[in-house]
């Protein structure tokens, strides 16, 4: 069963990534992941590291406390 805490992530993510009109292949690029991950990522499939949270939190050049907030 997916975490819930895991799918509000993957939400935000995929917020803020459509926000800044990436998609899932460009924001892969540039966080050094597949795209595949990122979609994992997206919904809640895939629990990411923190460094690689601090890297997409990066990417989308906002606060990491932007990625973790409640929906």
């Amino acid at each position: 069963m997916t975490n819930k805490r895991l799918k509000i992530l993957g939400l935000n993510i995929k917020f803020e990534r459509m926000k800044k009109g990436l998609s899932q292949e460009e924001l892969a690029e540039l966080v050094d992941i597949s795209r595949t991950a990122v979609s994992f990522i997206e919904t809640g499939r895939q629990n990411p590291t923190v460094l690689k949270i601090i890297d997409i939190a990066k990417a989308l050049d906002i606060d990491i406390n932007d990625l973790t907030k409640s929906v």
